[in-house]
């Protein structure tokens, strides 16, 4: 077999080290720079070079970030997610950002504030930006914000009420995810606040977005901490809670089912079995089976998953009756009994039962009882 040898001036093409990722980087009003990026170089580093670039001065106060829907910000512990060919944009750093965000949402122009709230709701997704806007005391701005809200803009609901509307929708939102983090402890709040959220729940219910961040934190308070599940209690009823499962929303649905589960879950025993009782006075199963079961859409996973939780919920209220014994002595219980065994397995057994011994019928009605937990 002939051996085939290569000219010397021939080159094969080598793959790139797996420390080096080929990117582009965005910078408003420029065009965007490809770069490699060397992955053992500290990253603040990388963001000096880019923006020595593009001449600019003070690179601790620069970021990169994903240029995709996520915009989260890169950082030395998840830079090595950066992948090749990924767009990413140099923009201001998280610390700066806060501090901007945190100015801004305390505008006295309603449209710089709300600009500045919708922002917030996207940013406080990244736990990087979380964590400095956190470091500003900025989950007591909102909650302020939230305590004070209504009435400080009570003047201006009549002529400007979409804008409000919009404002409280993108500062619950930005709570919510801001606690998500689990960076700040569910404890430190207020019953002023707890009260607002609540009121939350049957003021705005036609507001989907306002309803269904508002269900979001009081079922956080209740899974999260045992003196707000008091406080709680105290401020939602069953009763309020049961019309936004009647409505055709199915996310709102899920929430309001994730609440009662909580409240439930959380209740002291002596509590759980007075909650099972207003429950069934108020017909929740029916409810379900109408507005949530047959409704003319396929069920959510989540939905799936709360609904799993409320049954095994009411099935444990039944635990200590289910494991109490039968007295032999009472011939009502053991003639319920014998129906139960008869209606269940005597249409697929009678043929046989006028033939055979006893013997082999009493085999078989012990298995009959098993199959149904009595033995």
């Amino acid at each position: 077999c002939p051996v085939v040898v290569a000219p010397r001036n021939s080159s094969v093409a080598m793959p790139p080290p797996a420390d080096i990722v080929k990117v582009a980087i965005e910078w408003p009003g420029a065009f965007p720079k490809l770069m490699e990026i060397d992955q053992k170089k500290p990253l603040s580093s990388i963001i000096k070079e880019v923006c020595d670039g593009w001449s600019l001065a003070n690179h601790d106060q620069f970021a990169l970030q994903h240029a995709d829907s996520s915009n989260f910000y890169i950082t030395e512990k998840n830079r090595n997610e950066i992948k090749n060919g990924a767009i990413l944009r140099l923009t201001t750093s998280p610390a700066q950002n806060a501090q901007q965000l945190h100015e801004r949402i305390q505008s006295s122009s309603m449209d710089a504030k709300l600009e500045a709230l919708k922002d917030l709701a996207n940013y406080s997704r990244d736990v990087t930006f979380a964590q400095e806007f956190i470091n500003l005391d900025g989950i007591s701005l909102l909650t302020q914000m939230v305590e004070s809200g209504t009435e400080r803009y009570q003047k201006l609901q009549k002529i400007m009420k979409p804008c409000f509307g919009d404002m409280l929708s993108f500062t619950l939102t930005a709570f919510v995810e801001l606690m998500d983090h689990g960076i700040v402890s569910w404890d430190t709040f207020s019953v002023a606040f707890i009260k607002k959220i609540a009121s939350y729940v049957n003021k705005f219910a036609s507001d989907i977005s306002i309803l269904q961040r508002s269900l979001a934190i009081l079922e956080s308070m209740v899974l999260n901490s045992h003196d707000l599940y008091q406080k709680v209690a105290q401020e939602i009823t069953i009763g309020q809670l049961i019309p936004h499962l009647q409505g055709t929303d199915q996310e709102i649905q899920t929430y309001t089912i994730a609440v009662i589960n909580a409240l439930f879950l959380k209740a002291p025993d002596d509590k759980r079995q007075e909650m099972a009782n207003i429950l069934a006075q108020k017909q929740l199963r029916s409810i379900i089976l109408t507005h949530v079961i047959r409704a003319q859409r396929a069920i959510n996973n989540e939905m799936a998953h709360q609904l799993y939780v409320l049954q095994v919920l009411t099935f444990n209220l039944l635990e200590d009756r289910m494991m109490t014994k039968m007295d032999p002595q009472d011939q009502a219980q053991r003639d319920i009994i014998f129906e139960l065994r008869r209606i269940a397995f005597d249409a697929e057994s009678e043929p046989n039962n006028s033939s055979g011994s006893m013997e082999k019928r009493k085999s078989m009605y012990t298995r009959d009882y098993k199959k149904l937990g009595f033995i």
